[in-house]
């Protein structure tokens, strides 16, 4: 019998060489096919607790990731949605159940988020299908819903990415009332003094009206998309431009792009913060933000909003921290990551809500309004109101240059995130598939923008902002809280805390607290139940403009369609699971379906092998010897292939 020709001692075990044998190890993903894409040359290999895990680019420091994650969560929803829902939930008031659910969910939620996707190596489709295979579904929503997002996201940047050019002009045309687009509603205070001109009833403020009638365009409604505007297609296209080539090679070159994306946006946050507590009016928008309103406490509603604000900017059941997670080290101590990126969110959220109520109370006063008044929705907060007061400010062209530069960045940062989950999710599913028509990581991530982006045309009609606001209220919003509930219970109920727990300590080397498993097992899933039924108990259809149009009976009806898209998903692949799950009887079929399904080592049947031995070709780079090893070490005999006995 043939045993091989040569043997050599290396530090990491016995290495054979001349042999010709038959590969035992089962197929892995594109990743490990390092040729297959440049993007996958700085692969790790090193990393001692990975060998059962697909082998991924592992990020380069842990600045990278946590720049990563916090670049993901402080985004426009902090700039837009936060300081519009204080105001809604009663100012102050609303600060007491954000920061409650933030302890009870967010923290705990993205621990847990973060340790599956480290431990799994995985994005949130194949992590949670090996987690528990019956809810393979929510992973498999994660991605829906990030995908939806993905196709109305951008149009933000476009919009910002417009108004940045403008911005440069000598005039800023959202200042004054004289350009032709100006309706006669259009009406600033300088006119009451140079054209004796008393205030419309229904007067509207320049930055509304070149927001509206310049940039938009807008129609009558939903009813009445009209025309593409093509400036704005411009804009869309750079866009996803910038995205492509950010995100083309994977973490790497979006990693080094964030350095700027992530940190510049915060120093500018701080300089518009400054700036904007020195306004006239400043201390009457504050007042309004801190004074809180405690009848309120006892409205579902601020709860729910809060829920809502807590989900969407920790970024809790989209997806995007599992994927990021799986780009980790083994023993990367995520418990760090966590507490630091939940308070860098919060502190972002209260510095911003701030310099938003700020610069509305500077505004109430010089439009002589009330702060109720001033305060706009969705992106009109963004392009509306704050333009209007940094028209008012001395170097009114370096503020509105700088604003909207800080815009670019934080929205671009959320949508690497959103696209991130969609390229990873599809890498993990269909592996092969990807290597034989694809060929490359470059081509996928171009194939996804591209769709993407014919997908987000009808937000740059005229009609588009309406169907904007409809698709952003249904396509998260609506079905967060259910995929959440579903995403725990498969975690904390089926997989089980206990194990959880136990592989946190292989990674990290430490339990996780009672704390965390409390909120784990208990907290979080009745929460999370409790808002989302609240939510569906007061449901309210979306409106555009503090409710100045009501979206027709058949526009909610696409809404509807829009959410099921994501909903459907949790049924549907669990179904398809039990019927190709093994066993005779029903019961057999569920007992597979909820059972944990990790790829095992074949020689140990450890799930995670991190045996010495188990060791890579030092000569190739690639080759994995665990099997060979082992068997030479308990003197078994490999018989080559095509050899006689």
């Amino acid at each position: 019998m043939q045993r091989g020709s040569s043997f050599r001692a290396t530090k990491r075990g016995l290495i054979i060489q001349d042999l010709q044998f038959k590969r035992i190890v089962p197929d892995t993903p594109i990743e490990d096919d390092l040729s297959t894409c440049s993007s996958y040359d700085d692969v790790d290999a090193e990393d001692p607790g990975d060998y059962r895990q697909p082998k991924r680019p592992h990020w380069a420091n842990k600045v990278q990731f946590v720049l990563a994650c916090i670049g993901y969560s402080v985004g426009l929803g902090n700039v837009w949605r936060f300081p519009y829902l204080c105001y809604k939930s009663g100012g102050g008031v609303f600060l007491v159940p954000y920061f409650l659910i933030l302890i009870v969910c967010g923290v705990p939620l993205l621990y847990m988020e973060l340790a599956i996707g480290q431990f799994t190596r995985r994005g949130p489709i194949g992590a949670l299908g090996q987690i528990c295979p019956l809810f393979k579904g929510a992973g498999l929503s994660s991605v829906v819903i990030s995908f939806l997002m993905s196709t109305y996201h951008n149009v933000i940047i476009a919009y910002a990415i417009y108004y940045f050019f403008t911005a440069f002009k000598d005039v800023q045309p959202w200042s004054e009332c004289n350009d032709t687009w100006h309706t006669n509603a259009c009406w600033t205070p300088a006119m009451l003094n140079t054209d004796n001109r008393t205030r419309p009833n229904t007067s509207k403020t320049p930055s509304e009206d070149f927001f509206e009638n310049k940039v938009l365009q807008i129609s009558r409604g939903i009813e009445e998309p009209g025309a593409l505007r093509w400036e704005l297609v411009a804009c869309l296209v750079t866009a996803w431009v910038m995205v492509y080539f950010s995100i083309w090679k994977s973490i790497r070159s979006s990693a080094q792009v964030r350095y700027l994306t992530a940190t510049l946006p915060f120093l500018l946050i701080i300089v518009f913060l400054t700036r904007s507590l020195t306004l006239e009016g400043a201390d009457k928008g504050l007042q309004y933000f801190f004074r809180p309103r405690w009848a309120l406490l006892a409205d579902a509603k601020v709860w729910v909003n809060a829920a809502a604000q807590i989900f969407n900017s920790v970024g809790i059941a989209f997806g995007s921290m599992i994927c990021f997670a799986s780009y980790n080290k083994f023993h990367n101590n995520i418990l760090i990551d966590t507490v630091a990126v939940s308070l860098i969110n919060a502190f972002s959220s209260l510095l911003v809500g701030i310099f938003a109520f700020a610069t509305i109370g500077n505004i109430a006063r010089e439009q002589n309004m009330s702060v109720e008044d001033v305060l706009s929705d969705g992106p009109g907060l963004v392009f509306v109101v704050y333009p209007q007061a940094l028209a008012k400010m001395p170097a009114s062209q370096l503020w509105a240059v700088l604003f909207f530069f800080m815009l670019v960045c934080l929205s671009l940062n959320s949508q690497f995130a959103i696209v991130e989950v969609v390229v990873t999710s599809i890498q993990d599913g269909f592996p092969n598939w990807i290597k034989r028509l694809l060929l490359c990581h470059e081509i996928l991530v171009l194939i996804i923008c591209v769709v993407s982006f014919l997908f987000g045309l009808p937000n740059l009609t005229r009609g588009g902002i309406f169907f904007f606001q409809l698709i952003d209220h249904y396509a998260a919003s609506i079905s967060i809280m259910f995929l959440a509930f579903f995403e725990v219970i498969a975690i904390s109920w089926f997989y089980g805390v206990q194990r959880l727990c136990s592989n946190v300590k292989e990674m990290t080397g430490r339990m996780p607290s009672i704390y965390f498993r409390f909120c784990w097992l208990v907290a979080a899933p009745l929460l999370i139940m409790a808002v989302w039924v609240f939510s569906l108990i007061d449901y309210e259809p979306p409106t555009y403009h503090n409710g100045a149009y009501i979206y027709p009976w058949w526009a909610e009806a696409i809404g509807w369609g829009i959410a099921s898209l994501s909903l459907v998903c949790i049924p549907a692949v669990a179904i398809y699971v039990l019927i190709r799950a093994e066993g005779d009887t029903f019961l057999q079929r569920l007992r597979k379906s909820i059972k944990p399904d990790f790829e095992a080592c074949r020689i140990c049947g450890q799930e995670y092998c991190t045996e010495p031995l188990h060791t890579m070709d030092e000569d190739s780079g690639k080759e994995p010897l665990h099997e060979l090893n082992s068997l030479i070490q308990q003197n078994s005999t490999y018989i080559p292939p095509k050899s006689e006995v």
